[in-house]
């Protein structure tokens, strides 16, 4: 069985696997590279951005080795390289379990439990849940929403396709790291400088494909595409503006604006504000249904560009 078909049968089971059984309560693999992750920045901190830098490289490509190691041990066996690679696949790919949480809280929003949707918010977004109405808790589930399609199915899909299961974890891994240490706390700004810049790189492909794949998959792929070019670069994150603004524009509703972090107040410029209207709590079954859609077109386009690619090669020897 050729590589290519082995990842392609793989990468369907594992985007399966996610469909049917979403992330395990406890044991996930992501939760202990997190754990590991923590253990070596206790061991590395500075206030420094060598020494994050160093973190970044340790965890990141201790991933990449893992996977690596993973894939040559298995490569004489087809059922085992299709197995490890669906293993792979859904520990990193997180849809199901993204679609879940935006709908415990539409459906909290839906029986009038505003409390109920503040406290289910913080499993989506790091929003403060108490400043926000209904309206602004649904606006922050479909902002999650769109950018978590590209952070945590479409980006790891790109990068399965282009390296395979290292791919796969590295790209998870480098996400993972984000999220702990790429944020601008006193305690991360310099040390996780490195982890913050890396993840800009590896989701810049998968964000682009994203906001594309909303563009055609959405209900307005002309409101889609309008709102990408208007506003995404004014986005202050160089991979969830085309996320988002694509998003807003398939949906025809209004993202951005004011938000607050942990008592941190932000004015990030409105998206598809010329067209849009206020979210509502509908939109968030609306932007649940795009980014599955999305998803699974991007199996198909990742996996048809590995075929199509590997074959020009092959026919270029």
């Amino acid at each position: 069985m050729a590589a290519d078909r082995r990842y392609a049968y793989g990468a369907a089971a594992g985007l399966l696997g996610d469909l049917l059984l979403g992330d395990p309560r406890r044991g996930h693999p992501v939760a202990a590279f997190g754990r590991a992750a923590a253990a070596v920045e206790g061991a590395l901190w500075h206030d420094h951005c060598g020494w994050g830098a160093l973190h970044t490289t340790v965890c990141a490509g201790g991933a990449v080795a893992l996977g690596a190691l993973a894939a040559r041990a298995v490569r004489p066996s087809p059922a085992a390289s299709v197995a490890l690679t669906a293993a792979a696949a859904w520990a990193v790919v997180g849809g199901t379990s993204l679609a879940r949480e935006a709908e415990a809280v539409g459906a909290a929003l839906t029986a009038g439990d505003i409390e109920a949707a503040r406290a289910r918010l913080p499993h989506l977004c790091g929003r403060d849940p108490q400043a926000l109405d209904a309206d602004g808790i649904a606006r922050a589930v479909v902002e999650s929403v769109a950018e978590n399609t590209s952070d945590a199915v479409v980006g790891a899909l790109v990068w399965g396709a282009a390296a395979g299961v290292p791919g796969l974890l590295g790209f998870r891994a480098v996400n993972t790291l984000d999220a702990m240490v790429g944020h601008k706390s006193p305690r991360h700004r310099r040390f996780g400088w490195a982890s913050a810049r890396l993840d800009d790189v590896a989701g810049w492909p998968g964000a682009r494909l994203t906001a594309v794949l909303a563009a055609a998959a959405g209900p307005d792929p002309r409101g889609a595409v309008r709102a990408w070019r208007a506003d995404a670069r004014r986005h202050p994150s160089p991979n969830a503006g085309p996320v988002e603004a694509s998003f807003a524009g398939a949906l025809g509703v209004r993202l951005g604006g004011t938000l607050s972090y942990g008592g941190r107040v932000e004015h990030r410029p409105v998206l598809n504000g010329a067209t849009g209207r206020a979210v509502q709590v509908p939109d968030i079954g609306r932007a649940v249904r795009l980014s599955r859609r999305v998803g699974l077109l991007a199996l198909g386009t990742t996996v048809a560009a590995r075929l199509l690619v590997n074959g020009l090669k092959g026919r270029g020897k």
